[in-house]
């Protein structure tokens, strides 16, 4: 279910004194299976972006593909686009209601007029996968646990509804780093057991270099740069004349390779830079 965005603009409020361009004329692809990462300073566009794709928000010029379903400003939203497209916004948990996790997780399938067997399916495998115990926590308010948990209790209330496409809108803002580490891994583990076609907005540089296939950068309502991380990264001064950066360990790598270390510069994961880094040491013991 590929995503086409062809010359996609939009205009809050035309006419009046408040006009103003959000997005300017952006066209791109996501092929299905992607895990696309969207960043870019507040108000470059992106949660305008984002909220186009199931349909939250309608075009002014341009039209948008999902799944065989044409969005424009003239056209009528189906309902299953919503069905197929997953959006959590930031700090979902405030969209908690239900006296129970379970019965929160419920909401969307019931709505579809499931039967309560495969209600119960859905919400048991929703739980599953961001790494809840249906058992422990299931009859419990949400109100009454972590706040990592209730983020992850907003996010399978998104999975229940099995889309086909996930877009999460800054879904670690406000949690600790112990929860902001559970939610990222269940988001990695998630894109690997099912496939899906995945959209991560954020602002931290070492979550998107770690986690997705390529990067879309969002500047002043258009696409300034776009490519894997390894291309993206490279463009150190146009990304810091938008207010970006690039991950703090390749400050570090560039910073030892500065001092006469042998070691590459475009290095963008811990992980890249311990392998890298080790194989240098064990090269000088030998």
């Amino acid at each position: 279910m590929p995503i086409v965005v062809e010359h996609l603009t939009h205009v809050y409020m035309p006419g009046s004194p408040f006009e103003s361009l959000a997005l300017d004329d952006v066209s791109f692809e996501i092929q299905d299976g992607e895990f696309v990462g969207l960043i870019g300073h507040t108000g470059s566009g992106k949660s305008t972006l984002v909220q186009h794709l199931n349909g939250l928000l309608k075009p002014t010029k341009g039209r948008i593909v999902v799944d065989d379903i044409e969005i424009t400003s003239e056209s009528k939203v189906p309902k299953r686009l919503r069905q197929h497209v997953g959006l959590v916004f930031q700090y979902p948990e405030h969209q908690l209601f239900e006296e129970t996790v379970y019965q929160d997780i419920a909401f969307g399938p019931r709505n579809l007029n499931l039967p309560e067997d495969e209600v119960e399916r859905r919400v048991r495998e929703a739980m599953a996968l961001v790494g809840l115990d249906f058992e422990a926590v299931k009859d419990r308010s949400p109100f009454e646990i972590s706040g990592g948990q209730r983020r992850r209790v907003a996010i399978a209330g998104v999975l229940a509804m099995e889309p086909r496409i996930l877009i999460l809108d800054e879904p670690t803002a406000g949690l600790d780093p112990r929860g902001r580490d559970e939610i990222l891994g269940q988001i990695k583990n998630l894109h690997a057991q099912r496939g899906m076609t995945i959209i991560l907005v954020s602002h931290s540089m070492e979550d998107i270099a770690r986690l997705v296939d390529r990067i879309i950068v969002m500047n002043r309502g258009r696409i300034a740069l776009m490519g894997k991380p390894e291309e993206v990264f490279s463009h150190v001064d146009e990304l810091h004349a938008m207010g970006l950066g690039i991950p703090q360990i390749t400050h570090v790598m560039r910073g030892l390779k500065a001092r006469g270390m042998d070691v590459p510069d475009n290095i963008y994961t811990v992980e890249q830079a311990v392998k890298v880094i080790l194989e240098r040491v064990r090269g000088k013991k030998k």
